[in-house]
Formats: C-alpha cells, structure tokens, sequence
C-alpha cells in the first residue's frame, strides 16, 4: 500500500517496529500451510523499508507469518540483510535440538511464536493441549535468553492468563490480546490482563499492533483508544508497537503510517511515545546503547 500520508510526529531516535512481515515470491519460498487463511503477498523487505523508513524506523523486529508454518528461511535471508539493527520472532518445534536455538541466537532470533489463528472458535481442550508446547519453550526459552511470543484470539489469550502469569520468562501478546474493542477495556478478560500487568511479574509485555483486527471501525479505531489508554495507565513499560506491516488482508482499509499516527495520537506525549518506541522495545529485545 502506497501511503500518501506523512508521520504526524516524527519518531524519536532509535525507534522500533517490533511487529512485521516479509514474504517472498512462492517459487523461491514456498507457503507451508495447507490451510491458509490468507492470501499472501509478495512483501520483500525493500518495499517495508520504504515505508518505515519514512517514519523513521532504525529497528526492526521480524515475525515469522504462520504461512511458511515453521520453515523461518525468507525471514532469516531479509534479517541477515539488517544485522545488528533487527531481531526476530520465529516458529520452531518446542523439541528442536540446541544446536538450532544457538544458530538462530546466532542470527539475532530473541523468541518464538505460541501461534493460534485470531479467528479461532472456541474450542473445549484446546488450552490443554497448548500448555506442553507452552512449558517446554518456556525452559528453552530461559535458556537461550529468549521470550514466548502469542498470537491467540481473546478468548484464548483469557483462558491462558493464569498460565502466562506463572511464566518464569518474558512473553509477548499480539494485537492487545486480541480483546475486541466494541465490548470496551470494561470486558471481564481486558480487566484481567490489566490485573496481570499491575499486580504481576513484569514479564508480560503488549502489542499495540493489529488495531483493525480488533476493531471493525476503520479508517481511525477509534475505540481502540481507550483500550491502549487503559493499558497505558497500569503498564508504560510493558508496551511496545509494531506496524504489522503489510496488513494482509487489510490493507485496502489502512496502512503503516496511519497506525503510527493513530498509536502517538492516543499516546498524547512525547514521553510515553518513547517508551514504547524506543526504551521498552530495547529492554525486550535486547538492543543497545539506548540514548
């Protein structure tokens, strides 16, 4: 999507996408779900730059797209191509062996995907059946400095709160926890998240990304606000933003710069901005010399 908007406000130095895609062409990269959900696009990394570089993106967090399943190599070639200024998110049997964790470590992987499709029904056992995939990465992931990284839809993420509230290990949730913003930060599992992150660990950390995936109100979401602001109020330090750039199947409805702009609108100041462009995608990442 070619964006004729510009950054309502410039970012500050240093600043993150924590929360992209890339996808190559599918003769080279072939598309490993049989199920897809999705058509995907052909996004290399050089059309993205273009667009966060407008904003003024310096790091950049890759994430695996559940259409190459498990099979990280597009993602791996485009994050080579930013050495020390990215990081990724993957997808990797909880079972892969160490040599694997070290190589991608190596390679500037920093965690892994608990990776549910965010229009999945409601499902009896599905937790259960989840939770050896969640408690075996979670000691890779303490062993290999990395975090747990979920994409559930919000029922799931509800369900899964008390186990995400014991987690030894940092972890990330995609989208807000893909808690629908018609039912408002009022809903009973929003408030739970938000009891998680005052009273919890410090280990749980938000996404301000995806806002039309829980909001049907575009071009501007803007119920989406008082769910970020509410989120802001109990945890500035635990939330950070990605564009989730290219948008897939919603990119006809907005693009990466008016998500940005909608994010620093709904912040309202330039120190929260900051945070979680700048300090608190540093500290979960791992990036250095922060200003």
């Amino acid at each position: 999507m070619n964006e004729t908007i510009d950054p309502a406000t410039p970012a500050p130095a240093l600043a993150c996408d924590s929360h992209f895609h890339v996808f190559g062409g599918p003769a080279r990269f072939p598309y490993r779900d049989p199920k897809l959900r999705y058509q995907p696009p052909f996004a290399p990394l050089e059309d993205y730059l273009v667009r966060a570089r407008r904003i003024g993106i310096e790091r950049f967090v890759f994430v695996q797209p559940s259409a190459y399943l498990r099979d990280n190599s597009f993602q791996l070639e485009a994050m080579a191509q930013m050495g020390s200024a990215c990081r990724g998110i993957v997808d990797i049997d909880e079972d892969a062996p160490d040599a694997l964790f070290e190589s991608l470590r190596r390679q500037n992987v920093r965690g892994v995907r608990i990776n549910v499709s965010p229009i999945y029904p409601r499902e009896e056992g599905l937790v259960e059946r989840l939770l050896p995939r969640i408690n075996l990465l979670e000691k890779r992931c303490l062993e290999f400095g990395w975090h747990l990284d979920f994409l559930l839809p919000g029922w799931l993420t509800e369900a899964l709160l008390p186990r995400i509230s014991e987690l030894e290990t940092d972890c990330s949730l995609a989208h807000l926890g893909m808690f629908q913003a018609a039912e408002g930060p009022g809903q009973p599992g929003f408030q739970k998240l938000l009891k998680l992150l005052e009273t919890g660990s410090g280990r749980c950390w938000i996404k301000l990304t995806g806002f039309y995936r829980i909001s049907r109100n575009p071009p501007h979401y803007e119920n989406v606000a008082p769910m970020m602001q509410a989120l802001a109020s109990v945890a500035p330090n635990r939330l950070i933003w990605g564009s989730d750039d290219p948008h897939l199947s919603f990119a006809h409805e907005t693009g990466t710069i008016t998500l940005y702009n909608l994010m620093c609108q709904w912040a309202g100041n330039d120190t929260l901005i900051r945070k979680i462009l700048v300090d608190n995608p540093a500290e979960l990442y791992g990036f250095e010399n922060v200003n």
